[in-house]
């Protein structure tokens, strides 16, 4: 007998767990507040000015479950080369010459690789239902969970949480998290550029907070400025005309001219599930941790929440079962404390002027650009495994 599964949320990382699960021969609905023709999403050319820095793993991971042939015919940019410095004298620059491999990820508007997996839902029979609000409760027995909407209910042998950094389910089945509120705040910026097509991202870090340039498919790309919330509010408010003197001050290395296209603020935070599961309800993705995008490493640790899940759930003829979903829980949490507490001492390590720190962090970078086999590694990691 098939087992049912429940997702709440149909973004990037619910939409792959769909699709991972079906094809280990569950029954899969997804219960989503804003359904999308994919279709639609896809030949639109309409760009999204949020987008992700999808590395190897991911690649793989989306070329398994069907999306990655569709997203290559789309609007998306490889990227071989990974830069980040202070100063121009000191930086660390990752190659993906230096591991071998033609790139170290894509750039891709979240919209396309969301329209990518949702365009495979035909193919594993996937359900997906638009529902009206949240969810009011949770039921469990020792055999299944029901979600309990205002006007119909759900029940399943597993219930997955897909639904972001304010996670109804996870409210619901009572799982705290611990975290806190950056002091500052994210504003990105769509820019159209006067240039070919740039293959090299790079990070600025600043006293004010770090600065990135995203290089998308041309002639597009994305400005990421982090700043204290009320700069950020100031910078909102300009015109396009006006905000583009201010990048012009601030982002000096940009390849051409270019013109504002759209602006976008996002408040900072990170926070960690207590536990990844409480009965047959299992937390991916936000809804288990959010990071500081510093890195762009958010998406990219759903996706190995969702293999991690998938291969805990290979062994047990009950996808529900509480040890298989405490093995999933045991294999990806202190990855994912790893990566966010060192996306963390970058970021708290390189927003100060303390002259004495601010003459380490340059070296540490000096010689992490010299470290050669340990560089390598490094590189490996970010890309999310040996490729």
């Amino acid at each position: 007998m098939k087992n049912k599964v429940v997702i709440v949320g149909g973004g990037m990382v619910g939409a792959a767990t769909a699709i991972k699960l079906a094809k280990q021969g569950a029954s899969v609905t997804i219960l989503e507040q804003q359904c999308i023709d994919p279709h639609a999403v896809l030949t639109s050319e309409k760009i999204d000015i949020r987008i992700s820095a999808i590395n190897r793993f991911s690649e793989a991971l989306l070329d398994e479950l069907g999306a990655m042939p569709l997203l290559r015919e789309n609007r998306i940019a490889p990227y071989t080369q990974l830069e980040a410095y202070e100063s121009v004298q000191n930086s660390l620059l990752f190659d993906s010459e230096e591991v071998g491999t033609s790139h170290l990820g894509h750039l891709i508007e979240n919209s396309l690789t969301q329209a990518s997996l949702w365009a495979q839902f035909e193919q594993w029979q996937i359900q997906v239902e638009q529902v009206d609000g949240l969810p009011m409760s949770i039921t469990q027995s020792d055999d299944t969970v029901t979600l309990h909407y205002k006007n119909k209910t759900y029940t399943a042998d597993l219930l997955v949480a897909a639904d972001g950094g304010r996670s109804q389910v996870r409210h619901l089945v009572g799982i705290g998290v611990t975290g806190w509120q950056y002091q500052q705040s994210c504003m990105g910026v769509l820019i159209k550029i006067d240039a070919p097509q740039q293959t090299k991202t790079w990070q600025q870090f600043k006293q004010t907070g770090p600065i990135a340039f995203l290089p998308m498919h041309a002639p597009y790309a994305n400005l990421i400025w982090y700043h204290d919330s009320a700069e950020l509010a100031r910078l909102k408010q300009l015109s396009n005309e006006q905000l583009k003197a201010e990048i012009q001050s601030n982002f000096f290395a940009l390849p051409g001219d270019f013109s504002v296209e759209e602006k976008a603020v996002f408040p900072l935070s990170r926070q960690h599930a207590n536990t990844y599961s409480q009965g047959r309800v299992v937390l991916v993705g936000d809804a288990a941790h959010t990071i500081n995008p510093l890195a762009g490493q958010g998406v990219n640790l759903g996706f190995k929440d969702v293999a991690a899940l998938a291969e805990a759930l290979e062994s047990t003829d009950d996808f529900g079962c509480p040890l298989a979903l405490h093995k999933y829980e045991k294999k990806r949490r202190l990855d994912n404390l790893a990566m966010m507490s060192m996306m963390d001492a970058c970021y708290f390590g390189f927003s100060n002027d303390i002259k004495p720190l601010k003459h380490l962090r340059n070296l540490a970078l000096k010689v992490a650009d010299n470290a050669g086999v340990l560089k390598k590694q490094v590189l490996k990691h970010a890309m999310g495994g040996d490729f």
